[in-house]
């Protein structure tokens, strides 16, 4: 076979390759995720709240994501307790409470935060507590 007639074989194989590439479906995987992150709910206290010190005043609540949870995490400001992040494992739902020491606080307010992160990477939004201590 001369150069001339290799070439031409060369050539019309990559067309039929080319062609046979742009003529059949490409796979498609659905996405499970809804594009929200998880939605965080502070159950109790209902709202913004004015507690006496004392030993403890409990924040609870919840975080739902139908995308599965990987973590939820928890800021509390202007007091003296902290806690550490909880790592969910793809649960849909985790439930929470907080036991926040107020002795000795009074006059000050605690403010505590708390977030979530789905499965797939994405944040919500963050839940808002003030807890002022008289």
């Amino acid at each position: 076979m001369d150069l001339a007639a290799r070439k031409k074989a060369i050539l019309g194989g990559l067309l039929a390759l080319l062609w046979g590439c742009n003529g059949r479906d490409r796979l498609t995987f659905p996405t499970s995720s809804d594009g929200l992150g998880p939605q965080v709910t502070i159950t109790d206290p209902s709202q913004d709240t004015t507690v006496n010190a004392g030993p403890n005043a409990l924040v609870s609540g919840r975080v739902v994501d139908s995308d599965g949870i990987d973590t939820v995490y928890f800021d509390v400001q202007g007091g003296v307790t902290s806690f550490s992040p909880f790592v969910a494992h793809g649960d849909d739902t985790v439930t929470f409470q907080l036991p926040l020491t107020t002795n000795g606080l009074g006059g000050s307010t605690i403010t505590v935060l708390v977030s979530g992160v789905n499965v797939a990477g994405l944040t919500g939004d963050t839940a808002v507590r003030n807890i002022t201590v008289q």
